[in-house]
């Protein structure tokens, strides 16, 4: 077992890049990661092979299933089942937690 304190604010940055995922715990049934996202970019359609849940801690992104899209900002959570097509939307410079179990 390990101890760590993070500012949670400070695990990722846009940079450059369009998005960035910075993994920050995972093992064989799951794994939590720190995505930076810039505004207009999108993370093209995918599935997850765990249950997921996304945790916006800055900005403000649309998350696509389908034919239903959830607007979520700064504060909230979306949760959903494993293999559900989805894709991210940026609506503002995001930062979000990714947890997979």
């Amino acid at each position: 077992m390990f101890f760590n304190v993070l500012k949670i604010k400070d695990l990722v940055d846009i940079g450059e890049k369009k998005f960035e995922r910075i993994p920050l715990m995972e093992s064989q049934n799951g794994s939590l990661s720190a995505v930076a996202i810039k505004k207009d970019e999108i993370i093209d359609t995918h599935t997850s092979d765990n249950d997921a849940a996304v945790y916006v801690y800055d900005g403000e992104i649309e998350i696509h299933f389908d034919a239903e899209k959830f607007k979520i900002e700064k504060g909230e959570l979306l949760m959903f089942k494993r293999d559900k097509e989805h894709k991210v939307i940026a609506l503002k410079d995001s930062k979000f937690l990714l947890i997979k179990i």
